[in-house]
């Protein structure tokens, strides 16, 4: 199959899963083809899936990935000991593990081609992705604590694993209790990192943007808990503060001398 190929019989395999999608015309572009894919895929419910389209989906998302650089920890220089800071798309980054700010459903975002982080770590991992969140979710019969993790394999991602951490929700001032759980997210990943012997971690900036946390207050937070937990555990797992904004550029960049 061409990639072309590919990305038609992605889109055709899903419309054809459900009956309100009869009318839904395939587009003529590639580009627009791709983000009625992402859209199908954002929107899909947890439910089994065949193994022939898992295997086109993960041609076609490697192949995708294959487009674009892909970014490794030795490529990378430390701001401090065992601390980096990275500016870029946390997607196309080869670590042990990235993390993936998510909701308490801790299914993925089902807002089609969303710009949140949640969105994009599902839409380029792959179906399955949620699938394995749907089963440690079932198993786990409640929704996810906030400032908790869990560990998921990244599939189609460069990066091993993916940790899931849902951050604080900040609705009108900043409390306390808002600043402890951050915390704790840092400290819950940083912990389960270490559980499976992981040798490098990228944050993301949790509960920023969508969440509404204070990016500066959120990067200080982010700085001091994971300093904190290297001097007092020894870990010597490596940890990258993924950027994508520039606002958090210069806040991590100050933070960190």
């Amino acid at each position: 199959m061409t990639q072309e190929e590919r990305l038609d019989y992605l889109i055709q395999y899903l419309l054809k899963e459900d009956t309100r999608y009869s009318t839904v015309v395939l587009p003529k572009t590639t580009v627009e083809k791709k983000q009625l894919l992402r859209s199908l895929m954002n929107v899909r419910l947890p439910k089994a899936i065949s193994q022939e389209f898992l295997n086109v989906q993960d041609s076609y998302l490697q192949e995708e990935l294959n487009k674009h650089r892909i970014v490794s920890m030795k490529e990378l220089s430390p701001m401090k000991n065992g601390l980096y800071l990275w500016q870029g798309d946390i997607t196309k980054l080869k670590v042990d593990a990235i993390v993936n700010a998510g909701n308490n459903a801790l299914l993925g975002c089902f807002i089609p081609c969303h710009s949140c982080i949640d969105n994009a770590i599902h839409s380029f991992a792959g179906i399955q992705l949620r699938l394995e969140c749907q089963k440690i979710m079932e198993l786990q019969g409640t929704s996810e604590s906030t400032g908790k993790a869990k560990i998921t394999k990244a599939y189609n991602l460069p990066s091993r694993y993916i940790l899931h951490t849902v951050g604080p929700i900040v609705h009108d001032k900043l409390t306390e209790k808002d600043c402890s759980l951050l915390a704790s997210c840092y400290r819950s990943c940083l912990e389960l990192a270490d559980l499976y012997k992981l040798e490098s971690i990228a944050f993301c900036c949790i509960s920023t943007g969508e969440f509404h946390f204070p990016n500066d207050i959120a990067g200080q937070i982010a700085v001091d808990t994971v300093t904190r937990y290297l001097n007092k555990t020894h870990s010597e797992i490596e940890v990258v503060f993924n950027v994508f904004k520039e606002e958090d550029w210069k806040i991590y960049k100050q933070l960190l001398g």
